[in-house]
């Protein structure tokens, strides 16, 4: 077990982003160690995101690439969502029938002070056939995935690398 250096709850070793609040993790590239900021605090090494330190240790024949694979796509195993955009500081972590608003929700708390976005915007869905999908609530100023308009209560399939707008919001579409 590690400990997230941002919410300080224990995650699984192999965790590329906290369970808990969603943070990306870091890295030392020198001594593996997890931590936050530009460089390790136990040994000096240089700290690397999580996706370039396992593409390294995967690369270098480290980790068994069989096992990320296991992890992340094992048959009644739900995958991990993540919606972010750092620049306005929006980090969440998809839950199944989660709603998304201003007003309602788990997410309140991310989108209480961006006014255009509904105060029921959109819905996320897991379904085991499709993945992840997101569905607008018959929002004010709509909801786009990778520049296409979205039609009210249609679910529509999301990918790793999407890009979701709520209103004026863009969000990074990450599926692990």
């Amino acid at each position: 077990m590690i400990v997230c250096p941002n919410c300080k709850e224990e995650i699984d070793d192999d965790s590329r982003y906290c369970d808990q609040c969603g943070q990306q993790l870091s890295f030392c590239e020198r001594c593996g160690r997890v931590g936050n900021g530009k460089r390790c605090t136990s040994c000096g090494g240089v700290m690397i995101a999580s996706e370039e330190y396992f593409s390294r240790k995967e690369a270098a024949g480290q980790v068994d690439p069989q096992t990320i694979t296991l992890t992340n796509h094992l048959p009644g195993v739900t995958p991990q969502l993540m919606l972010f955009n750092d620049a306005v500081g929006i980090r969440i972590v998809g839950v199944d029938g989660a709603i998304i608003g201003r007003r309602q929700g788990p997410y309140v708390q991310s989108f209480s002070q961006h006014l255009y976005v509904s105060g029921v915007h959109a819905q996320l869905k897991y379904d085991a056939q499709r993945g992840w999908c997101v569905t607008d609530k018959h929002s004010s100023n709509g909801t786009k995935l990778n520049d296409r308009q979205l039609q009210p209560d249609v679910e529509t399939p999301m990918t790793n690398g999407d890009t979701l707008v709520l209103a004026n919001i863009a969000l990074r579409v990450s599926i692990k």
